[in-house]
């Protein structure tokens, strides 16, 4: 896959993504589904499930694309290991949007909420998604115990830290794109193919951030979960063993810190980071 190839298919996706929350936008006024900002404004959440459903749109036209060709289009592979993260992390995420409540959140309310014998909201997107990652990195060829074990930790850690780095509008998004840009980067143009499905969930994701940073909607679990669950396996489906183990590394690291550190105060704090995350966005004082 090309440079301009995987252009077309972040262009393609988000072009859907757009073209579906502008006909979708008058069923998230439904009072179930708003909730208040960072700034006291009401907000539709899961929007992600709009993501959601523009790749599974893109991916219902390369189906019948690929039944008119006779032949696979290109990335078929990745794209069908993709879209199982795609739904399953996003119906995870919609319930933990819409039915969280409590102090069960973070790793430390989960593991306390199963210590009483119960499963929080956000225990049970763990638990899942944990689980998803094990059923789709399974599928990916791994040969060995410990790859599958590298594989499924990379993919749970990135969805869920993809969840904490959404604090701020179209901050997820920003570091997905980022994210995929340096993954295309350093990735052979023979191998580009592998990130088909990833790209299609970032660019569906980018259709939505102008929404996002005009604070329209919130991607929510449901969206950010799956950006953060479609990145991590990327860097499967394209690295090896001992860069995985070092993704893993970094990924338990941030998904502890959050636990003690404010990513956005960090984030404010450096001026390159805060002029990336303020980019788009309304100044705080904004009402």
């Amino acid at each position: 896959m090309s440079i301009l190839g995987a252009v077309g298919a972040l262009l393609a996706a988000g072009g859907v993504a757009f073209a579906t929350w502008l006909a979708a936008r008058p069923i998230f006024d439904a009072p179930v589904l708003r909730r208040t900002n960072f700034r006291g404004k009401e907000v539709p959440v899961a929007a992600g499930v709009v993501l959601v459903t523009a790749v599974i749109a893109v991916e219902a036209v390369l189906a019948v694309a690929e039944v008119l060709r006779h032949d696979p289009v290109v990335g078929h592979a990745s794209r069908e290991l993709t879209l199982p993260l795609v739904l399953g992390f996003g119906l995870l995420g919609a319930f933990d949007d819409l039915a969280a409540h409590g102090d069960d959140r973070g790793f430390r309310g989960h593991l306390k909420a199963m210590v009483h014998g119960r499963l929080s909201t956000g225990g049970l997107k763990l638990l899942g998604g944990g689980l998803l990652a094990v059923v789709v990195v399974g599928r990916t060829g791994v040969d060995t115990v410990l790859d599958l074990i590298l594989g499924a930790s990379l993919v749970a850690l990135a969805a869920n830290l993809g969840n904490l780095f959404d604090r701020a509008p179209g901050r997820t998004t920003k570091v997905a794109l980022f994210g995929a840009l340096a993954l295309l980067v350093v990735t052979p143009g023979v191998e580009r193919g592998a990130l088909a499905g990833m790209l299609l969930v970032v660019g569906a994701g980018a259709g939505l951030l102008l929404p996002d940073l005009r604070e329209e909607l919130m991607l929510g679990d449901a969206g950010s979960n799956v950006l953060g669950a479609a990145l991590g396996l990327g860097v499967v489906l394209t690295t090896g063993r001992i860069a995985e183990a070092l993704t893993v590394v970094v990924l338990v690291g941030l998904n502890l810190a959050s636990e003690k550190i404010s990513f956005s105060k960090v984030i404010a704090s450096v001026g390159v980071l805060n002029a990336i995350d303020m980019l788009g966005r309304r100044p705080p004082t904004t009402p």
